[in-house]
């Protein structure tokens, strides 16, 4: 499939939000960006593991725009900042990143065009000349972390703490100079930021992965892309239930009837004390008579149903 959308230009408006900050860039086109590219916003620095799924979608076709929070990247999406966003929506080991499904559900206008499937090997990560033995302290991101905990099982004397991203730890590392503080983070970073590979694949098991969500906004080529018939497939969905006895298995129903596999299914509060929304995922075959009917009953179950959207399964369709 060919991007389209928001591409690297000099014309390009300056952002609705601040794309870049706080990593050195300021609103408008990275200075870096290739004329043409579609404009990709991740969650995170560059050197992240987000900007890893970002080349292996776009076969690195795009220009890569890194954000702090994820709510940074549906809403640079929505807004028309970018073209496309990418964000991280479970690990094999750590489970679901809750802050994807919160910002999907604040972003109005923005759908789900695809998944990218990304290997993830962590590495420790320290200034050149440091020891395993002296450090004293690990940061990361809180999901990478939870992905490592033999590894701070084995080195009791390290203490574990959080950052807002993997390479975000490995820059401030690399900035402070400190042979006692260590990041956890991916070769790339390592590589980026000239810091030395004290221990390689850290997680806790060799088959960690992390699912990411390609965003668009409704209408875009991507978005109204026909999948092969009956190519594997998901399709996406928000919903809240009724606060009433049975109304979830109500809401449900309709997909076990039709037989179609519900793969995903998380609760988020809405904001309201005590109500919840629901993020789930159908997997089916594209084009799947049966799922039409299912979702007419479930959005006739449910007090409010948003369909994020019907993409391929495990990357772009064939």
């Amino acid at each position: 499939m060919r991007a389209t959308g928001v591409t690297a230009s000099a014309a390009s408006p300056a952002f609705g939000v601040s794309l870049g900050a706080p990593f050195g860039g300021t609103s408008g086109v990275p200075a870096d960006a290739a004329p043409g590219s579609p404009m990709v916003a991740f969650q995170g620095e560059h050197g992240a593991y987000s900007e890893e799924a970002v080349a292996a979608w776009w076969g690195g076709a795009a220009t890569p725009v890194p954000t702090r929070e994820c709510a940074d990247v549906a809403a640079a999406v929505a807004g028309g900042a970018v073209a496309y966003g990418l964000l991280p929506v479970e690990n094999t080991l750590a489970g679901s990143v809750v802050a994807t499904y919160d910002a999907l559900a604040a972003a109005g206008g923005v759908v789900v065009v695809g998944e990218v499937v990304l290997p993830i090997h962590h590495c420790v990560l320290a200034p050149a000349g440091a020891t395993l033995d002296a450090i004293t302290s690990v940061e990361s991101h809180p999901v990478a972390l939870a992905q490592c905990r033999r590894f701070f099982a084995d080195h009791p004397w390290i203490e574990a703490r959080a950052a807002y991203d993997t390479a975000g730890a490995a820059r401030a590392v690399a900035e402070r100079g400190d042979a006692r503080a260590a990041a956890i983070a991916g070769r790339a970073a390592a590589r980026r930021f000239g810091l030395a590979v004290l221990a390689a694949d850290v997680e806790d098991r060799p088959d960690n992965q992390t699912r990411f969500l390609v965003l668009a906004r409704a209408g875009d080529p991507l978005a109204d892309a026909v999948l092969a018939a009956g190519a594997p497939a998901r399709t996406a969905l928000l919903a809240v239930a009724e606060n009433a006895p049975g109304a979830l298995l109500r809401l449900l129903a309709p997909l076990a009837a039709a037989e179609l596999n519900l793969s995903k299914l998380e609760s988020r509060p809405t904001g309201a004390p005590w109500t919840y929304r629901f993020f789930l995922e159908v997997e089916h075959g594209a084009g799947d008579a049966r799922l039409a009917g299912a979702l007419a009953a479930v959005r006739d179950a449910a007090r409010e149903l948003r369909v994020l959207g019907t993409f391929a399964r495990g990357g772009r369709d064939a």
